[in-house]
Protein backbone atom coordinates (compact mmCIF):
# COMPACT_ATOMS: atom_id res chain seq x y z
CA UNK A 1 0.00 0.00 0.00
CA UNK A 2 1.56 3.18 -0.86
CA UNK A 3 1.64 6.08 1.23
CA UNK A 4 -0.15 9.44 0.39
CA UNK A 5 1.14 13.04 0.73
CA UNK A 6 0.67 15.47 4.10
CA UNK A 7 -1.30 18.26 3.36
CA UNK A 8 -0.04 20.89 5.70
CA UNK A 9 -1.14 24.09 5.48
CA UNK A 10 0.32 27.60 6.52
CA UNK A 11 -1.52 30.73 6.95
CA UNK A 12 1.45 32.79 6.36
CA UNK A 13 1.39 37.30 6.87
CA UNK A 14 4.19 38.14 4.60
CA UNK A 15 5.81 41.58 4.84
CA UNK A 16 9.26 41.78 2.29
CA UNK A 17 10.48 45.12 2.58
CA UNK A 18 12.96 45.19 -0.74
CA UNK A 19 10.24 44.19 -3.31
CA UNK A 20 7.34 45.99 -1.68
CA UNK A 21 5.40 42.74 -1.22
CA UNK A 22 2.63 42.89 1.81
CA UNK A 23 0.64 39.86 1.58
CA UNK A 24 -1.55 37.05 3.77
CA UNK A 25 -1.26 33.86 1.75
CA UNK A 26 -3.07 30.71 2.47
CA UNK A 27 -1.40 27.79 1.58
CA UNK A 28 -2.00 24.41 1.68
CA UNK A 29 1.02 21.87 0.69
CA UNK A 30 1.30 18.51 0.25
CA UNK A 31 4.35 16.64 1.41
CA UNK A 32 5.09 13.46 -0.82
CA UNK A 33 6.37 10.82 1.06
CA UNK A 34 9.73 10.59 0.20
CA UNK A 35 9.93 14.77 0.91
CA UNK A 36 12.04 15.39 3.98
CA UNK A 37 10.87 18.36 6.08
CA UNK A 38 13.65 20.75 5.50
CA UNK A 39 12.98 20.46 1.84
CA UNK A 40 9.06 21.27 2.61
CA UNK A 41 10.06 23.94 5.09
CA UNK A 42 12.63 25.35 2.39
CA UNK A 43 9.95 24.70 -0.43
CA UNK A 44 7.02 27.14 1.34
CA UNK A 45 10.23 29.83 2.05
CA UNK A 46 10.88 30.06 -1.46
CA UNK A 47 7.44 30.35 -2.82
CA UNK A 48 7.16 33.13 -0.13
CA UNK A 49 10.35 34.88 -0.94
CA UNK A 50 9.48 34.89 -4.30
CA UNK A 51 5.95 35.45 -4.11
CA UNK A 52 4.54 37.41 -7.11
CA UNK A 53 1.25 37.16 -9.66
CA UNK A 54 1.15 33.46 -11.43
CA UNK A 55 3.36 31.78 -8.85
CA UNK A 56 2.67 28.36 -8.41
CA UNK A 57 4.05 25.41 -7.08
CA UNK A 58 4.76 21.87 -9.23
CA UNK A 59 3.68 18.72 -9.24
CA UNK A 60 6.95 18.48 -7.47
CA UNK A 61 8.62 14.98 -7.19
CA UNK A 62 5.95 13.20 -9.17
CA UNK A 63 7.03 14.99 -12.22
CA UNK A 64 11.06 15.28 -11.96
CA UNK A 65 11.19 17.20 -15.47
CA UNK A 66 9.44 20.44 -13.75
CA UNK A 67 11.35 22.84 -10.64
CA UNK A 68 9.79 22.73 -6.98
CA UNK A 69 8.15 26.49 -8.02
CA UNK A 70 7.26 28.07 -11.47
CA UNK A 71 5.78 31.67 -12.36
CA UNK A 72 3.70 31.98 -15.49
CA UNK A 73 2.55 35.27 -17.00
CA UNK A 74 -1.24 36.07 -18.28
CA UNK A 75 -0.57 34.00 -21.46
CA UNK A 76 1.27 30.74 -19.56
CA UNK A 77 4.72 31.63 -20.76
CA UNK A 78 7.07 30.32 -17.98
CA UNK A 79 8.85 33.27 -16.42
CA UNK A 80 10.78 31.60 -13.33
CA UNK A 81 11.74 28.50 -12.78
CA UNK A 82 12.68 27.85 -8.90
CA UNK A 83 14.25 25.11 -7.52
CA UNK A 84 14.58 24.07 -4.04
CA UNK A 85 17.97 21.90 -2.67
CA UNK A 86 21.20 21.23 -4.80
CA UNK A 87 20.12 20.54 -8.84
CA UNK A 88 22.94 19.51 -11.12
CA UNK A 89 24.47 21.40 -13.52
CA UNK A 90 22.57 19.72 -16.37
CA UNK A 91 19.02 20.30 -14.48
CA UNK A 92 20.21 24.86 -14.33
CA UNK A 93 21.27 24.21 -17.63
CA UNK A 94 18.18 22.98 -18.96
CA UNK A 95 16.42 25.55 -16.86
CA UNK A 96 18.46 28.84 -18.31
CA UNK A 97 17.12 28.01 -21.93
CA UNK A 98 13.06 27.27 -20.39
CA UNK A 99 12.86 30.34 -18.35
CA UNK A 100 14.31 34.11 -18.27
CA UNK A 101 14.71 34.23 -14.56
CA UNK A 102 16.14 30.44 -12.54
CA UNK A 103 16.44 30.63 -8.76
CA UNK A 104 18.18 28.31 -6.53
CA UNK A 105 17.27 27.87 -2.89
CA UNK A 106 19.34 26.00 -0.74
CA UNK A 107 18.82 24.13 2.29
CA UNK A 108 22.16 21.78 2.60
CA UNK A 109 25.68 22.97 3.13
CA UNK A 110 26.05 24.25 -0.90
CA UNK A 111 29.73 25.41 -0.87
CA UNK A 112 31.03 21.80 -2.53
CA UNK A 113 27.98 22.14 -5.04
CA UNK A 114 28.55 25.81 -5.94
CA UNK A 115 32.30 25.21 -6.83
CA UNK A 116 30.66 22.60 -9.27
CA UNK A 117 28.13 24.45 -10.64
CA UNK A 118 31.30 27.67 -11.16
CA UNK A 119 32.66 25.40 -13.69
CA UNK A 120 30.25 23.99 -14.92
CA UNK A 121 28.85 24.96 -18.49
CA UNK A 122 25.57 26.60 -17.97
CA UNK A 123 23.46 28.90 -19.92
CA UNK A 124 23.40 32.27 -18.71
CA UNK A 125 25.35 31.41 -15.62
CA UNK A 126 25.91 34.54 -14.79
CA UNK A 127 22.19 35.23 -14.10
CA UNK A 128 21.96 32.36 -12.06
CA UNK A 129 20.68 33.36 -8.30
CA UNK A 130 21.27 31.73 -5.64
CA UNK A 131 20.24 31.55 -1.84
CA UNK A 132 21.27 29.37 1.00
CA UNK A 133 19.27 29.20 4.57
CA UNK A 134 21.50 28.73 7.26
CA UNK A 135 21.09 25.00 7.94
CA UNK A 136 20.56 25.49 11.94
CA UNK A 137 18.24 27.89 11.34
CA UNK A 138 16.24 25.44 8.78
CA UNK A 139 16.37 22.85 11.24
CA UNK A 140 14.56 25.16 14.19
CA UNK A 141 11.61 26.15 11.93
CA UNK A 142 11.70 22.39 11.06
CA UNK A 143 11.10 21.10 14.75
CA UNK A 144 8.47 23.42 15.02
CA UNK A 145 6.44 22.23 12.25
CA UNK A 146 2.74 21.17 12.63
CA UNK A 147 -0.03 20.13 9.81
CA UNK A 148 -1.25 23.80 10.11
CA UNK A 149 1.08 26.83 10.98
CA UNK A 150 0.56 29.96 11.43
CA UNK A 151 3.52 32.54 10.25
CA UNK A 152 4.97 35.97 10.10
CA UNK A 153 7.28 36.33 7.84
CA UNK A 154 9.72 39.51 6.78
CA UNK A 155 12.61 39.96 4.56
CA UNK A 156 14.55 43.59 4.59
CA UNK A 157 17.87 42.85 2.84
CA UNK A 158 19.13 39.31 2.91
CA UNK A 159 17.47 39.44 6.57
CA UNK A 160 14.84 37.22 7.25
CA UNK A 161 12.81 37.47 10.30
CA UNK A 162 9.92 34.58 10.97
CA UNK A 163 7.81 34.47 13.82
CA UNK A 164 5.78 30.96 14.59
CA UNK A 165 3.52 31.98 17.46
CA UNK A 166 5.48 33.36 20.25
CA UNK A 167 9.10 32.31 19.14
CA UNK A 168 10.70 34.38 16.70
CA UNK A 169 14.02 33.64 14.61
CA UNK A 170 16.25 35.28 12.56
CA UNK A 171 18.47 34.69 9.80
CA UNK A 172 20.68 35.81 6.22
CA UNK A 173 20.11 33.88 3.17
CA UNK A 174 23.45 34.04 1.32
CA UNK A 175 24.68 33.71 -2.11
CA UNK A 176 27.05 30.67 -2.24
CA UNK A 177 27.96 32.24 -5.98
CA UNK A 178 29.17 35.44 -4.74
CA UNK A 179 32.35 36.50 -5.87
CA UNK A 180 34.91 36.31 -2.83
CA UNK A 181 36.94 39.58 -1.70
Amino acid sequence: MALGATIHTFDIDLSDVDRGVYQTLNLRVAQHPSESADYLVTRVLAFCLEHVEGIEFSKGLSDPDEPAILVRDLTGQLQAWIEVGLPTADRLHRASKAAPRVVVYAHKDPVQWARGIAEAKIHRAEQLEVHAFDRDWIAQVVAQLERRMQWSLARSDSEIYLSLGDMTLQTVLHSPLAPTR
